[in-house]
């Protein structure tokens, strides 16, 4: 066996091998089509940087930009019947919340918390769009009463985030019924004087923009949010019209007197603060407190000893008095 038959090849493929990379590095703005890495997006609240594209959000991802530290506690809601309609279609309705809680990571469609905006103390609630298309249905009832019972009990400001495609169809007629449910539970703050600001995200329709979501003392928008009742297609098929440009769109509203403000993701935290501390009548923002004084004994008496030196030192004579 001479050296050729002995000579063993190295393994160049073993350094040149295709490396696994994960799916999600990079997601692709659905406006303008740029390629934007995770982590700068969510940097941005998942703001598109390039134009501006305010896309969808989970609420513990508002909340933890929303609240000073990122600090808040969940408020348990009252969990309803499940399936009470036994309702069918491709999938059985329960098979439809396990695999929306599965991708979603939570229990249904809306989250409330509390916690403090610039040491303001509130009650919030966000509806995620990522679950069922954030449908109304009987547990997102229950979430308002709960958010709006607890901001009564605590004296707090309740901040609602919509985003839904409507009510829920597998709970039929039960989920129409959220809708004036919801809105005794925002009389219930109006009675208490408490203020009830909405901001309404993309989209929001159908029966939520036919209740709590239109019923708030100040109304803000996401730039470009979808908010109607009825989408512009269905529109359009109906009156058999064009519609104009951004029709029902967060703009268009604003200049037609249905909402007070338009306001992108990165600025609602000092905004929502301000405008909550002009309602309830309290002094302005609080950004931080400065650092307490350093309590240093030995720093103090040389400050002292400089101090009486130069309260015994003799001032210098003028000119006029000097003597020859």
């Amino acid at each position: 066996m001479n050296w050729i038959s002995n000579y063993v090849r190295p393994k160049i493929n073993s350094l040149f091998s295709r490396r696994e990379v994960p799916e999600n590095l990079w997601t692709k703005c659905d406006e303008c089509g740029t390629m934007l890495f995770h982590r700068e997006l969510a940097d941005n609240l998942q703001v598109c940087t390039n134009c501006g594209h305010h896309m969808n959000i989970t609420p513990r991802e508002r909340f933890n930009a929303l609240f000073d530290g990122g600090v808040f506690t969940d408020v348990a809601v009252p969990k309803p019947i499940d399936d009470p309609l036994r309702f069918r279609d491709q999938k059985k309705y329960p098979d439809r919340l396990k695999a929306a809680q599965k991708a979603s990571g939570e229990t249904e469609a809306m989250l409330v918390v509390e916690g403090e905006i610039h040491r303001t103390p509130v009650v919030a609630a966000c509806q995620d769009f990522s679950f069922m298309a954030g449908s109304m249905g009987m547990y997102v009832g229950n979430a308002i009463i709960a958010a709006a019972e607890r901001a009564v009990a605590l004296g707090r400001p309740l901040i609602l985030f919509s985003a839904a495609g409507g009510a829920r169809m597998q709970e039929g007629i039960l989920s129409l019924m959220q809708m004036p449910r919801t809105t005794v539970a925002v009389e219930m703050l109006k009675e208490a004087g408490l203020p009830y600001i909405v901001v309404l995200t993309h989209p929001t329709t159908g029966g939520v923009t036919a209740s709590y979501a239109m019923l708030g003392d100040v109304q803000i928008a996401e730039p470009n949010a979808l908010i109607c009742f009825a989408g512009p297609r269905v529109i359009e098929q109906t009156i058999r019209e064009t519609l104009p440009e951004g029709f029902q769109r967060a703009e268009y509203l604003l200049d037609h007197g249905m909402l007070d403000r338009v306001t992108p993701r990165g600025e609602q935290r000092d905004e929502l603060a301000t405008i909550l501390r002009m309602l309830t009548g309290e002094g302005p923002i609080v950004y931080g407190d400065l650092p307490a004084p350093i309590q240093d004994e030995a720093l103090a008496e040389a400050v002292q000893a400089v101090e009486e030196t130069v309260e015994a030192t003799p001032a210098p004579a003028a000119d006029g008095d000097k003597t020859t």
